[in-house]
Parts: structure tokens; C-alpha cells; sequence
């Protein structure tokens, strides 16, 4: 079975080795043709805490680290031009 990866922006680091990370998905309504998003957050697994808030990230989905936290951080695409 092939490991799930997704690409979303960090939205909290407050947690230590944890980020949490928003992951958007359109698609198109089925009827009516109006593209819809929905967003998810997840906690994820960021060992060197090299992440800030804003940033695009890789996760990749792993085994259970805790009770909520089940992906872990690939790489940084892009760092945030906020801070």
C-alpha cells in the first residue's frame, strides 16, 4: 500500500517537536459544478523543529506517535516570508 503524502502550510509550532499543519482540498461539485474546498488540520511529527508558521510543507503519513499525531515532516518547500 502506498504512503500517503500532502502538502500544506503550518499554522502552529507552539507544541515541542509538533507542528500543525492545514491541508486544503478542491474539488468540483458534482451537480452544480462550483468548486468547493475543504481544510484539515494535523498534527505532525517535526523532529529538528525547523518549522514556522506559514510555511509549505511535506508530510508524509506514518504509524500512531501519539493519540492525535500520525504524519510526520518530509521536507520545507518554502519558508514564510512572515517573520
Amino acid at each position: 500500500m502506498p504512503v500517503k503524502q500532502e502538502i500544506g502550510i503550518v499554522i502552529s509550532n507552539k507544541m515541542q517537536k509538533t507542528i500543525v499543519v492545514k491541508i486544503e482540498d478542491r474539488y468540483s461539485h458534482p451537480m452544480y459544478s462550483k468548486t468547493l474546498s475543504k481544510t484539515k488540520k494535523y498534527l505532525a511529527h517535526d523532529e529538528l523543529e525547523t518549522c514556522n508558521i506559514g510555511d509549505q510543507v511535506l508530510v508524509e503519513e506514518c504509524r500512531p506517535l501519539s493519540k492525535r499525531k500520525r504524519w510526520k515532516l518530509i521536507k520545507v518547500i518554502s519558508k514564510s516570508s512572515l517573520i
